[in-house]
C-alpha cells in the first residue's frame, strides 16, 4: 500500500460528483467487486453496435484524454467511455492496483451493457483493452491509438516491467509518494509531459483538466503503480496482441513514451490494419481528428 494523503476540499457537483464532466454526456457508474465504483460516461443514442472509449494511464489520466473520439461519434452510435479504477470519476482507493484489475473494469462494463462492443483504447489501455478482449468474446474489434506493448521500453517505468514487474521501484516510490505526486501534479510538470504528445502547442484545457483530477482524493495511488511499472504488461506484444484474432486497428506515428517495432511483423496479420497519422506525437485524436475519425470509420464498415 502507498501512505495516505490528504484529502482534497472539493464541492461535490449536482450529480455527486467533484470532477467536472470530462463529456458532454450522463455519468454513470458500476461496482466492481473487491475495488469499489468504476465510473463511465453514457450516450444510449445512435444505431449499430455500442462503441467503448478508453483512455490512457499517467498521473493525470482521465476520459477527457477521448474527448475528441467521443466528438466524432456522439449521437451517431451508442457510446460510452470507462475510466480506468483509479482515475478520473471513478474511486481512487489505497489497494493495488494491476492490470487484471483494469481488465476487469472493462469486463464488467460490457457485462452490463450485455451486447457486442467495439474498443477504442488510448497507450496503456491498448494492453489491457486487449486482456480483456481475449477473455470476452462480445468484444468484436479493437482500435488502438499510440499503444505501448508493441516495441522495446522506452522509459524507466516499461523498464521497470520487464525487469522484476516493478516490484523494486514501487518500493522506493511507495516511500516517496506524496513529493513525487506532489511534483507530478504541479501545472508546469503536467505540460511537460503533455507538450511530448503534442506535435503543437498543448491546449490549455487539457491541462486544466489534468490538474483538476491530479487533484482529487486518492488521486496519487494509481499513478504510483503505474510509474512504478506494474501495471504494464511484461512481453505484451507475444502475450496480449499477437494472440489476438480480432480485427485490431493501430492508429500511430511518433511517441516519445512508446515505440512500434512489432508493428511490421503485426501488420502481417490478416486481422490488423495498421494506420499512420503523420505529424503527431502520441494524441493523434487531438491533432488530426478528420484522419483519425475517418480511419476508425473505414476500419469499422469493414469489420464483421
Amino acid at each position: 500500500m502507498v501512505s495516505g494523503c490528504a484529502p482534497a476540499t472539493l464541492t461535490p457537483g449536482p450529480d455527486g460528483y467533484s470532477l467536472r464532466p470530462a463529456v458532454q454526456a450522463e455519468r454513470r457508474s458500476l461496482e466492481l467487486p473487491g475495488f469499489g465504483r468504476v465510473s463511465y460516461y453514457a450516450s444510449p443514442e445512435g444505431t449499430g453496435r455500442p462503441l467503448i472509449l478508453t483512455h490512457a494511464v499517467n498521473a493525470a489520466a482521465s476520459a477527457y484524454e477521448m474527448r475528441p473520439v467521443w466528438d466524432m461519434f456522439v449521437g451517431s452510435r451508442p457510446l460510452y467511455v470507462l475510466e480506468w479504477p483509479g482515475f478520473g470519476s471513478s474511486d481512487r482507493p489505497d489497494t493495488p492496483y494491476t492490470p487484471k484489475l483494469m481488465s476487469r473494469a472493462l469486463l464488467a462494463l460490457v457485462n452490463q451493457l450485455n451486447s457486442e462492443v467495439d474498443v477504442v483504447a488510448l497507450s496503456l489501455g491498448s494492453e489491457f483493452a486487449a486482456r480483456a478482449a481475449l477473455a470476452e468474446p462480445r468484444i468484436k474489434t479493437l482500435a488502438l491509438i499510440s499503444p505501448s506493448g508493441f516495441g522495446t521500453p522506452t522509459g524507466a517505468s516499461q523498464e521497470a516491467s520487464e525487469q522484476d514487474g516493478g516490484t523494486s521501484l514501487f518500493g522506493f516510490l511507495s516511500a516517496i509518494g506524496d513529493p513525487l505526486f506532489g511534483l507530478l501534479s504541479t501545472r508546469f510538470v503536467l505540460e511537460f509531459f503533455l507538450d511530448r504528445s503534442f506535435r503543437g502547442p498543448v491546449p490549455a484545457e487539457v491541462v486544466d483538466y489534468a490538474q483538476q483530477t491530479t487533484h482529487q482524493p486518492g488521486a496519487k495511488f494509481a499513478p504510483i503503480y503505474f510509474v512504478s511499472g506494474r501495471l504494464f504488461t511484461r512481453d505484451a506484444y507475444n502475450r496480449l496482441f499477437d494472440p489476438l484474432t480480432i480485427p485490431v486497428l493501430v492508429l500511430y506515428d511518433q511517441d516519445g513514451f512508446v515505440s512500434f517495432e512489432n508493428l511490421a511483423v503485426f501488420a502481417q496479420k490478416p486481422n490488423a490494419s495498421v494506420v499512420r497519422i503523420p505529424d503527431t506525437d502520441g494524441l493523434p485524436h487531438f491533432e488530426k481528428p478528420d484522419e483519425v475519425k475517418a480511419a476508425l470509420s473505414a476500419f469499422w464498415s469493414k469489420a464483421p
